[in-house]
């Protein structure tokens, strides 16, 4: 690879989990296709023993020719794979330069739906995601259309790299129109769909949200 595509990948491999587990499975797959090729080559030369005798063609080449096919086979895969790691690797980089979890509210308490709701906060400042999701999605049931919790919930799935259940909390907590949320909660968006590799949708949220840090991204996207 160039340097600058290696390290990428190399960065992208770090912090990705969903993508380790991918390359582990083309690896697996490709070992699996030169251990194959190796087990049927040792059976194909013993095979073709006795073509030699009758034709004068040599096993090696009845090798050669009955192999290219998988050689060319391991080589589309190679070439396919490469591209898919890094056809969205711009979009990738944007977004990782880009996002930064939201700050949050300052933790002050006082009733007890507010001590859960700042409860959480806590958590989710400390950067425990999941205990903060888990409190605020049970206040989520009791005020189904408060737009701090719904925006908070979006914001902490993607902080936790949950991209597909952040973007529909995010959606919903874009459509509450009087929520002072409602230009992060489309630059958020925004970026949620950028790193689903999503360049329109991304450009479409992120003019919705009009903040500076928007602005800059689509700078860089356009």
């Amino acid at each position: 690879m160039p340097t600058d595509e290696r390290l990428a990948f190399e960065t992208k491999l770090q912090q990705d989990a969903s993508f380790q587990t991918e390359v582990e499975d083309i690896k697996t797959l490709l070992l699996g296709i030169e251990t194959q090729s190796l087990k049927e080559k040792m059976e194909v030369f013993h095979a073709d023993l006795p073509i030699q005798m009758e034709t004068g063609v040599s096993p090696t080449k009845v090798w050669f020719l009955r192999y290219r096919n998988i050689a060319a086979a391991v080589i589309i895969i190679a070439a396919s794979t490469s591209f898919w790691l890094f056809n969205d690797s711009s979009n990738e980089k944007l977004y990782a330069n880009f996002f930064k979890p939201d700050p949050g509210l300052p933790t002050t308490m006082s009733t007890s739906d507010n001590y859960t709701f700042y409860d959480a906060m806590v958590n989710y400042k400390e950067g425990e995601y999941k205990k903060a999701i888990s409190k605020w999605e049970k206040l989520e049931v009791k005020a189904p259309n408060n737009d701090t919790v719904i925006y908070f919930i979006g914001v902490a799935y993607l902080a936790d790299n949950d991209t597909d259940s952040a973007i529909p909390y995010l959606q919903k907590s874009s459509t509450i129109i009087e929520s002072v949320f409602l230009k992060d909660a489309y630059f958020y968006l925004g970026l949620a769909y950028l790193k689903k590799n999503n360049k329109e949708q991304a450009i479409l949220f992120l003019k919705k949200s009009g903040s500076d840090d928007s602005k800059k991204l689509l700078e860089k996207l356009n």
